[in-house]
């Protein structure tokens, strides 16, 4: 492995995109403790026991909303947006539809209305944070609070938003990796730092009697932790290999013999996307619930919604089957698929060409994406599992099942990036 990850650093290419993807994280971080004007931050960690969706979102935003930095709302308003229109364009707004259809150009004219929504949502989301806050923290949170205040301090944070998705998309066009998925990847690892001092505090210092008993509690932590990733690891490199065979054929003057391959089915082909999406969609009534405090429809929405609430885990897992599904077929696209194989004389064993190739493809994406949904529904329920044995509601989400999909399955797709790019140039590969 060291060898490939040797030859890895000496192509000139492959160094470049590796050093600009750190540069970008590099910058990315520093941003994160630079505070917003006109603000006292410190006061934000005494509202950090009180809204679990307040903890949550400083996790996912690494740690950037209790410094109330300007990339306090991380990169979630873009993905908001990527939902929206990605919802959109499937029948509802009819030139979107064309779009998608339209390869580059349509993904393109797609992407720009992404980022105008990314900018109109960020700002209602800067707004509640400072509305909301100021309101719950009182006189001080704002040091001057005027309007001009509020609207200096919403711009910053729309701007750094924006800012953070130009930088996840420098990444993904001139980096290793999908930017995006990177920024969140690097955002819930550098919490981690939060873990070990909390474990000390909350069972060694505070329980020094217990000390034998909560040793065996952190062992047992580790070891279902180890086998929570060895499982994840399986399912996410897991492939269903449907056999195709292709006729033998005369183009011209050559005439192509036929050969036997396969098409490879990945068992959860939409990957962490779909616990992206579904986190941030169930954030999004919260956050609006956030301008009308004090109202009992919102005070109900806000505490409906909360990460605790038995609400909040059924429709996170329902919607991280739904959106598994619409994923999977986003991502593979079973007719035209079916077509491609027609137009070069391939079929499925046992399957005639076109319809029915089609519908067999349709039920095996149906059955795979079933399972795949299933099991990112069942991992994201483990940090309400793991609340519930250890009370340590502080360190759940850091150990939880959300954020390992996201650490496992973004690594994952960043290694098979480069292991690509290895193969690429004829080097021996680092992944076996």
């Amino acid at each position: 492995m060291w060898q490939s990850l040797g030859r890895l650093w000496r192509a000139k290419d492959l160094r470049k995109r590796l050093l600009i993807t750190l540069m970008i994280l590099a910058v990315y971080r520093i941003g994160a403790v630079i505070p917003v004007p006109g603000v006292n931050a410190s006061m934000l960690q005494s509202i950090a026991a009180k809204s679990p969706v307040v903890g949550l979102l400083n996790t996912f935003s690494g740690g950037a909303l209790f410094n109330f930095s300007i990339f306090s709302m991380s990169i979630y308003p873009y993905v908001t947006a990527s939902i929206i229109v990605q919802l959109l364009q499937m029948g509802v707004i009819q030139q979107w539809e064309d779009w998608s259809k339209e390869g580059e150009t349509g993904r393109a004219k797609l992407n720009q209305w992404t980022r105008y929504l990314t900018i109109f949502l960020g700002l209602v989301q800067s707004t509640a944070l400072t509305y909301s806050f100021s309101r719950e923290l009182g006189p001080g949170f704002i040091l001057d609070p005027s309007i001009w205040t509020f609207v200096l301090i919403a711009l910053t944070l729309t701007a750094g938003t924006t800012f953070l998705m130009w930088l996840g998309e420098q990444i993904t066009d001139k980096g290793v990796g999908n930017g995006i998925s990177i920024i969140i990847f690097l955002s819930i690892l550098s919490r981690l730092e939060v873990v070990i001092p909390q474990i000390y505090t909350n069972w060694f210092y505070a329980h020094q009697g217990q000390l034998f008993l909560n040793i065996v509690k952190v062992l047992a932590i580790l070891v279902g932790l180890l086998i929570l990733v060895v499982f994840v690891i399986f399912v996410q490199q897991g492939v269903r290999r449907i056999p195709v065979q292709y006729s033998q054929k005369q183009v011209g003057q050559k005439v192509y013999s036929g050969q036997s391959t396969f098409l490879p089915f990945k068992v959860n082909a939409a990957g962490v996307i779909p616990v992206i999406f579904a986190t941030s969609l169930l954030f999004f009534p919260t956050i609006i619930g956030q301008f009308f405090q004090g109202n009992r429809v919102a005070q109900w929405v806000v505490t409906t919604f909360s990460p605790t609430s038995t609400f909040f885990i059924v429709a996170e897992m329902v919607l991280i089957v739904g959106f598994t599904f619409f994923y999977t077929f986003v991502q593979i696209n079973p007719s035209q698929l079916a077509e491609q194989m027609e137009k070069n004389a391939g079929y499925i064993v046992g399957i005639r060409p076109g319809k029915p190739t089609e519908e067999y493809l349709i039920r095996i994406m149906n059955r795979l994406a079933l399972v795949g949904g299933l099991f990112l529904a069942v991992v994201s329920a483990v940090p309400y599992l793991f609340m519930g044995v250890t009370g340590l509601s502080g360190v759940a989400f850091y150990f939880g099942g959300t954020s390992i999909l996201i650490v496992i399955g973004v690594a994952l797709d960043t290694m098979r990036q480069l292991e690509g790019q290895v193969m690429q140039r004829n080097y021996r590969g680092f992944i076996r």
